[in-house]
């Protein structure tokens, strides 16, 4: 008994250490520790098998613009439906505001698409060459559905 309270306690600890990076913001939609270089990798090795393109999307955790356009890619039934028919998603985090170097490589790799902001759509072939960088400022609307409308507009332009 004893020994299952200790392993409950070292779990409850470790737990601990997958804490959210911005906790007033909600869950997070990035992975702070994961390497850009590596989800772009598994997300072009899948979009050559199901014959898509590869949307990378760069934001970070503290953004409420990224978190907007993250229910627009996820929430909305239209969206969804062309995301899914032609694109792998793959959410690379940008935050540079506790670590400098976060990413950059993969970042000057695509043409330091931060140079329009956070966040920023980056589409992929599906051989990894670069098809468009996409500031999203343009993106922008009043309501969640205007959001939503101008990202499938974006999204149909680069479906195969």
């Amino acid at each position: 008994m004893k020994q299952i309270f200790v392993l409950l306690v070292w779990l409850g600890l470790a737990a601990g250490g997958l804490a959210q990076e911005y906790k007033a913001m909600g869950p997070d939609i990035f992975d702070p520790q994961a390497k850009g270089e590596e989800l772009i990798a598994g997300a072009l090795t899948r979009a050559a098998r199901e014959d898509k393109r590869v949307l990378v999307f760069f934001g970070a955790n503290w953004c409420p613009w990224t978190r907007r356009l993250h229910r627009a890619l996820t929430a909305d039934a239209e969206v969804l439906r062309t995301r899914r028919r032609g694109f792998v998603l793959v959410y690379v985090d940008a935050n540079t505001r506790k670590d400098k170097q976060h990413n950059a490589a993969v970042i000057e790799k695509y043409g330091n698409p931060l140079r329009f902001g956070i966040p920023v759509f980056v589409v992929l072939e599906r051989d990894g060459a670069l098809l468009t960088t996409r500031e999203t400022q343009s993106l922008a609307a009043k309501t969640d559905e205007e959001v939503a409308a101008r990202v499938r507009q974006f999204l149909e332009t680069w479906v195969r």
